[in-house]
Parts: structure tokens; sequence; C-alpha cells
């Protein structure tokens, strides 16, 4: 497992990344057919019946404020708002017989709901 740190002058922030998502998220970017560097953002947005749901797409409108660190050849972005909720979380890939998607192990999450896609 890999782990990169972002570091801004109020705080350590860590969020890690496996090495099995950092290739996913780079065959994936490859291909897509969109102009320019895309970073892969990961954000928590309000919604779901636990009270949060995580969103992760492709960006190619990195804002000032953004937490960003390259690891594998993978640019990850996080926003401000979420960076509090995914600190220390890992993001990894899994491809199995019960299917293949991405997860995010979140130490911050107290529970999640029955379908898995949301936390609180």
């Amino acid at each position: 497992m890999s782990m990169f740190t972002v570091t801004d002058a109020s705080q350590v922030f860590t969020f890690e990344l496996t090495d099995a998502a950092a290739e996913k998220v780079t065959a994936l970017i490859a291909s897509e057919d969109a102009p320019g560097e895309l970073a892969l953002r990961v954000a928590v947005r309000p919604g779901g019946c636990s009270g949060f749901s995580y969103e992760m797409f492709f960006d190619g409108d990195i804002a000032e404020d953004d937490h960003q660190v390259e690891h594998g050849g993978v640019k990850v972005v996080i926003d401000p708002a979420s960076q509090q909720m995914l600190k220390g979380a890992t993001l990894d890939f899994k491809d199995g017989l019960q299917g293949a998607g991405f997860s995010i192990s979140n130490p911050n999450s107290e529970r999640s709901c029955g379908c898995g896609q949301s936390f609180s």
C-alpha cells in the first residue's frame, strides 16, 4: 500500500491510495477522450440514507485551495470541505468474483447504511 501526505500550514493531512487503485485510475484516465490533464477528485457530499456519500470523478478544473498530490502518475485532488472527513482514509480498488469497484476505508466514519453507499 502506498501513502501520500498533503501538508498545509495548519495541519498534516493523509489520504492513502493503494497501488491497485492508482493502476485502475491510470487506466481509466487513459481511456478518457478529454483534452488536457485530468485529476481524480475525491469528495464528500451531503446525501444518502446515513447523511454523507462519497463522490469520485475526473476533473480538469482544479481550484487554488484544493489539496493536490500525485501518486503513481495519478493526480488526486480533495476540496477543503471534504478534507476533514477524508483524513486518514484509504482508496482501494478490488476486482473479484463478487464484482469490481473502488472502496474507501474511512476511520472518520461512525456508521454506514445497509447499501454501503453512504456514511455518517
